[in-house]
């Protein structure tokens, strides 16, 4: 349960030392109640008072991880139903099933897959995260060669292994213990051995049982053995009952505080439908309520754009616009006698311009100066586009080595900044651009034909 300031105050030694950054003890715990700042920045607290409020302040989900180095991924955390109430806080991945009797075609093809989707939307490279390896044939050795196989072949990557036996899990583990794989499958059966397997290894432990009652039991057993980095499944493998317990789980964890459901839960979108465009439609649905892995038979760029740029925009934060990186982009074949255009940083009206810049198939120049990730008046509004900040990027990203023009295409809305800009940068030109950027196509063949005459 959540402590106030007064009740944090209490657990304070109460020395108003300033050592933490605020004036007086009282203020450090009304910030601290508040999510300000951390304990941690108080160096007379004893440790009984931090492991207190570590339990008290934690978030009524929590936070767990999986994989290793630079294939590190955290789930949980959440703190809210609904992302317009604060923010989502760690995104759910993806993961693909294999199974050790599946053809070595459907195996190939997979991996084919996992490798060609690979791409940079926003600054984030999209790629398939996690390879899931669902043991069917209960021959050991069949599905270690099979998780061996499809983790050489996409070193990104991490295995989700999935079985209901100690044994073969235990063998599974041994080959890939060093990219920190799920392991899922403990049960009201297998629990105890799964658990220690778990411990020795320090993974993220999957629990999977007949229903949320049963789940609910289950998931306090393993409590009680002190293990708590857990993955949650109420074994619903029908679109309607995976929906209701990913939604009942979550409302319980967050609304009642009840922290036995306070863990990320997965969903099983590849049993739901062997259509390919029904599983994009699962998924989709998932992506908001509210899987923190979501399993599919594959996923092709069909498929693979769709989901991550919904899952990039729902796992954005509300309150902190998505920005393109500040810099000098490349339209086409573009060269030193091309078109340069400047537009602002707000993510989504880089990637209109830019799509009507590739729709018109003349090879251009995109700068993105600091704009404070706001539209184009909205910009201009705060005072962050305007001719100080677009010379400094025409410096800083030294433009006029790429281009020989010395001409810049502003957009139409804030025409006004024409004469700035070309006091802020003698010997450039400045031609006002289209207002709306439907019409950049049309306004970019012009340009052209134009520049070819003369």
């Amino acid at each position: 349960m959540a402590l106030n300031g007064m009740q944090i105050y209490k657990l304070l030694p109460r020395k108003n030392c300033k050592e933490c950054g605020f004036p007086t003890c009282l203020a450090f715990a009304m910030k601290l109640a508040q999510g300000g700042t951390e304990a941690e920045k108080c160096p007379y607290m004893s440790d009984e008072a931090k492991a207190q409020l570590a339990e008290a302040t934690a978030p009524p989900m929590k936070t767990v991880k999986f994989g290793a180095n630079d294939t590190e991924y955290t789930l949980g955390g959440e703190t809210v139903l609904f992302r317009h109430e604060k923010t989502f806080v760690n995104r759910p991945r993806f993961a693909i099933m294999f199974s050790d009797i599946m053809a070595q075609e459907e195996i190939e093809k997979k991996i084919n897959n996992i490798n060609t989707i690979n791409y940079t939307r926003i600054n984030e490279e999209m790629y398939v995260e996690i390879a899931a390896f669902r043991c069917e044939s209960q021959d050991k050795d069949k599905f270690i060669s099979l998780i061996k196989k499809v983790t050489e072949s996409c070193p990104k990557v991490v295995p989700m292994i999935i079985t209901e036996s100690p044994e073969i899990a235990e063998a599974a583990v041994g080959i890939c213990a060093d990219k920190g794989p799920i392991l899922f499958g403990a049960n009201e059966q297998n629990y105890e051995a799964m658990t220690d397997l778990a411990k020795e290894n320090k993974l993220l432990l999957g629990v999977t049982a007949d229903g949320k009652e049963n789940l609910y039991t289950l998931v306090q057993k393993l409590q009680n053995t002190g293990y708590k980095e857990l993955l949650l499944d109420a074994g619903s493998r029908n679109l309607k009952g995976a929906f209701d317990d990913m939604v009942n789980i979550r409302r319980t964890a967050l609304l009642s505080g009840d922290r036995t459901f306070g863990y990320p839960a997965v969903a099983f979108v590849c049993d739901m439908s062997q259509d390919k465009m029904m599983q994009l439609a699962c998924a989709s649905l998932f992506i908001e309520k509210y899987a923190s892995i979501i399993v599919l038979s594959d996923m092709d760029y069909s498929m693979a754009l769709p989901l991550f740029a919904l899952r990039q925009n729902i796992f954005t934060d509300p309150q902190r616009p998505m920005r393109i990186e500040q810099g000098i982009y490349k339209v086409g074949s573009a060269d030193e006698e091309s078109p340069l255009l400047v537009t602002v940083d707000f993510a989504l009206t880089y990637f209109i311009v830019s799509g009507e810049v590739e729709r018109s198939k003349v090879p251009s120049w995109i700068l993105i100066p600091d704009a404070g990730g706001y539209s184009v008046l909205t910009a201009w509004a705060a005072g962050k586009f305007n001719a100080k900040s677009i010379a400094k990027a025409v410096k800083e990203f030294e433009v006029e080595n790429k281009v020989k023009t010395r001409e810049l295409i502003i957009p139409g809305k804030v025409a006004v900044l024409k004469s700035d800009i070309e006091d802020e940068l003698p010997g450039w030109k400045v031609t006002v651009g289209t207002e709306e950027a439907a019409a950049l196509p049309n306004f970019l063949k012009k340009y052209k034909a134009k520049e070819a005459a003369s």
